[in-house]
């Protein structure tokens, strides 16, 4: 609900501020103090389908940390920044949103209808972008001035960090390598394989937890999470191995073309396929023959923040330093 007096200036945002994750399924938020120490967490179930219960839910968790807040310290709420990650993004040619696979999210103005309901500036940003940014900030790839964050998951999605802050992009969708198709195809993977986005071939099909799980489906005949299929090649299971070593070589062919694209300095892996700790040695092991260099200094890392990487981000959309009152 927009609040009818005008806001008080946000000291407390050069301090404090609160970032969102708008998934499908949950809506998390936090309070983030200056030092990255998460001050508070509030989470509510994402109202599926519902785009105006959306943007209630997202005020009502803001109210409630800034509440917590002016408890904590006295005093009355004070107006703090908030950062915002969605599984989409904001299209600049219209100002609404595309590319989300929360349906009820698509063709909105979100930042603007929540600039509204919370009288102040908002930051959106893409969940992935708000991942790089939280692990180059304060996470593994901490110092470095280019971080490509990798989303590994239900899909493959990336972001781009640069000195800590995400590169859009001008149509919006810098990092979007998911999309592109694998690179230096070997036998059995010219056909292609149908992606959601309506082409085929793309990386996303080949390297999300469902295209592990279901290549380890295909040639064993059993159905397997794709943590399980790590853990039983570990075992020995020559199935799950083999499995196992085609994945890591696209993973190196894939990540080699954003190398070769963008020359990080570090690239962080995350998603439920980032826990798999065998891909930090051999990935970097094979990438070196498609890399177009004579050495490899780009470093693959796992996140140091795990799953808060995204809510992080979004928090960090706003810089410490940066005028926290203005769009």
């Amino acid at each position: 609900m927009t609040s009818d007096r005008e806001p008080a200036e946000p000291r407390a945002a050069a301090r404090t501020r609160i970032g969102i994750d708008l998934g499908g399924t949950k809506i998390e938020a936090i309070l983030l103090g200056s030092d990255g120490q998460v001050l508070d967490r509030r989470r509510l179930a994402s109202p599926r389908g519902n785009y105006e219960a959306t943007l209630d839910a997202v005020a009502l968790l803001v109210r409630e940390l800034e509440s917590a807040l002016a408890t904590r310290h006295g005093g009355a709420p004070q107006r703090l920044s908030v950062g915002i990650g969605i599984p989409g993004a904001i299209s600049p040619a219209t100002g609404l949103v595309k590319n989300a696979n929360s349906t009820w999210l698509i063709g909105k103005p979100l930042d603007r209808d929540l600039e509204q309901r919370l009288a102040r500036p908002v930051r959106v940003a893409n969940d992935a972008n708000c991942f790089a940014v939280s692990e180059a900030v304060d996470g593994a790839g901490a110092g470095a001035r280019l971080v490509f964050g990798v989303i590994l998951g239900t899909g493959v999605g990336g972001g781009i960090a640069i000195e800590g802050r995400t590169l859009l992009g001008a149509n919006a969708i810098a990092g979007e390598w998911g999309h592109n198709p694998l690179p230096w195809p070997q036998a059995g993977e010219l056909e292609g394989r149908r992606c959601y986005c309506g082409r085929e071939g793309c990386i996303e099909t080949f390297l999300s937890g469902p295209a592990l799980e279901s290549d380890y489906r295909r040639t064993s005949g059993h159905a397997l999470a794709a943590a399980e299929i790590a853990r039983v090649a570990a075992d020995g299971e020559a199935q799950a191995e083999a499995v196992m070593v085609r994945y890591e070589e696209r993973l190196a062919r894939g990540l080699a073309h954003v190398v070769n694209l963008l020359d990080p300095e570090v690239i962080v892996l995350g998603g439920g396929l980032s826990n798999i700790a065998r891909l930090y040695e051999n990935v970097p092991r094979l990438w070196g023959r498609f890399v177009f260099s004579d050495r490899v200094d780009t470093r693959l890392l796992p996140p140091r923040h795990g799953d808060s990487s995204g809510v992080r981000g979004a928090a960090w959309l706003w810089p410490p330093g940066s005028d926290e009152s203005a769009p």
